[in-house]
């Protein structure tokens, strides 16, 4: 079910988390969880705590939720289900998988990825490198955040072995042409590797319509658990070799990446939190925060830098920003005392923030998911003015 107006404060209701008097501007470092997914985590427990493979009830219904978790990720990304991996956290998930495709390169052989990414999407690829003797190159970004694919063109070669790129920026908001990337990896003959960490509470993910060959994304940043989530195409996953115990299963094919036992709680909590946002519609939510986000845009006080794009278009609602001659650790620590949830630093965006000249001080950084509402950036902004 899906409609344009978005009901805020039926939303709201749907969360004990937000009748507290904090106003959450920090999704981007993990979103808070309706009560249905904490419910589900819960009830799960409750009824059917047991490993899979044995012959009896509990056991057997905690098999029945893998299979639904399974089949839930695969509509969540649109993919099949058997394509589909879980794991501790993107984190986790890129370490391994990046270990993985490795496996088949040699000394020479190139990786590309972007000064937009996120670290998570980076240190793997540096450590496989390190480890193999292979090449990493970054592509750049414009001085509007955006990435400069002319630069992403010149990098790509015959020893391009993969592309790693952000869907959106967790720093400054900024989105990504994933099928445009994607077509010049292929054309190079390298492999589309894409973050989705922090899109995933901003809009629908179509591994198939962008055309990408590998997503990692985490459901404790679009309102379920701790946990995390790939696709890899199915081709791939079929012709690489796991790190795997022997006597586990090799089907279905994301299976063979999953090492030891599942934590079965969290998939309940994580078909929740995808079917709560099914509840919601992704047109009521991509309307409600692009609202949102005009409004913060266009009340950003005097005396503030932002960072990034100044309008909407190309972004998601996550803004970076400073106070004029405060301290960023000082500014954000003055609107967390004011009510106001955000973060500040580098948010593990290195190469964003060197880029930006920032450093390691970095930015404050305030992220509007749907479950915000008009009051609370007005009041945000209230406060910024106010330091």
């Amino acid at each position: 079910m899906s409609t344009l107006a978005l009901d805020v404060e039926a939303v709201r209701a749907r969360f004990s988390a937000l009748r507290q008097p904090l106003a959450f501007f920090d999704g981007p470092g993990g979103t808070q969880v309706p009560d249905e997914v904490i419910e589900a985590v819960s009830k799960y427990y409750r009824e059917s705590n047991a490993n899979v493979s044995g012959p009896y009830a509990t056991s057997r219904r905690t098999e029945a939720l893998v299979a639904k978790a399974r089949t839930t990720a695969g509509d969540f990304l649109s993919c099949a289900p058997g394509e589909t991996i879980f794991g501790a956290n993107m984190t986790t998930l890129a370490f391994a998988l990046t270990r993985t495709v490795g496996r088949t390169w040699s000394e020479g052989d190139e990786i590309v990825v972007t000064k937009l990414d996120h670290d998570a999407n980076v240190s793997p690829w540096l450590e496989l490198a390190h480890d193999k003797n292979l090449t990493v190159h970054f592509v750049d970004i414009n001085d509007d955040t955006t990435l400069d694919l002319d630069d992403l063109q010149r990098l790509l070669g015959e020893r391009t072995r993969v592309v790693a790129f952000p869907v959106a920026s967790n720093a400054v908001g900024t989105l990504s042409d994933v099928r445009r990337i994607a077509e010049l990896a292929h054309a190079a003959g390298a492999l589309a590797w894409a973050d989705a960490v922090h899109y995933g509470p901003h809009g629908p993910i179509d591994v198939g319509d962008w055309g990408v060959d590998l997503l990692i994304c985490s459901p404790y940043k679009f309102f379920g658990p701790h946990l995390g989530v790939a696709f890899g195409r199915a081709e791939l996953l079929e012709s690489w070799r796991p790190y795997k115990v022997r006597p586990a299963s090799n089907e279905p094919l994301g299976h063979r990446f999953e090492t030891g036992t599942l934590p079965h709680e969290l998939l309940a909590g994580f078909v929740a939190a995808v079917e709560y946002i099914e509840s919601i519609g992704w047109d009521a939510i991509q309307a409600h925060e692009r609202t949102l986000g005009e409004r913060f845009l266009a009340g950003v006080p005097d005396n503030t830098t932002l960072y990034g794009l100044p309008t909407m278009e190309g972004r998601v609602a996550t803004f970076a920003f400073n106070v004029d001659g405060m301290p960023t650790r000082d500014a954000a620590a003055r609107l967390g005392d004011a009510g106001f949830a955000v973060w500040q630093g580098n948010y593990y965006a290195l190469e964003v923030m060197n880029r930006l000249g920032l450093g390691d001080a970095g930015a404050v950084r305030a992220g509007i998911v749907h479950y915000n509402n008009a009051e609370e950036v007005d009041g945000l902004l209230a406060a910024i003015a106010a330091l």
